[in-house]
């Protein structure tokens, strides 16, 4: 299980990367446009993926900054937004990484951001949900990149595991 968790870690960061090279040729007025998307913008969503993710390994390790709302804007500028998201896409790909075998069965307790409820799980599953919900919104970012005449982008996992990287864990 480890080394699907770890597989699912490294595309994470390869598919954002590639969103974020695309997203590095937008105008700042592209950037935070109201493209009518749930999170209204490419600049809402990707805060919006960040701000999860940051919610999600406070949850997880119990350690880093977790924004109160989901849909808190944590950097309205592009450069300081993809800085920090390099630096999330490490931290979890390094925790993955760090993790035995046995803990991604463990149970973890959290409060809930939303309706402030205690939730206990099991590690995998909410794992599972983390990545998933990346996928979901760079499905949202090809959206709105493609709504602004961009090039559409490549961003399935079986792309990922024709790489160099993504091989490793075939």
């Amino acid at each position: 299980m480890k080394q699907h968790f770890q597989m699912f870690a490294a595309y994470n960061r390869w598919a954002n990367q590639r969103v974020y090279d695309a997203v590095a040729e937008l105008t700042a007025e592209e950037f935070s446009r109201d493209t009518g998307a749930f999170f209204t913008s490419a600049m809402g969503t990707l805060n919006h993926l960040l701000a999860t993710d940051r919610i999600w390994m406070k949850r997880f390790t119990g350690e880093g900054d977790a924004p109160a709302r989901l849909d808190a804007i944590l950097h309205r500028d592009f450069a300081p937004l993809r800085k920090a998201r390099i630096a999330e896409d490490d931290r979890i790909v390094g925790w993955i990484a760090g993790l035995g075998e046995e803990q991604f069965a463990g149970r973890f307790t959290y409060i809930t951001a939303t309706d402030v409820r205690t939730i206990s799980q099991r590690l995998a599953p909410a794992l599972a949900h983390l990545f998933n919900h990346q996928t979901h919104h760079r499905g949202q970012m090809h959206t709105i990149l493609t709504g602004l005449g961009k090039p559409s982008l490549t961003l399935d996992l079986i792309y990922f595991q024709r790489t160099d990287e993504g091989r490793a864990f075939a």
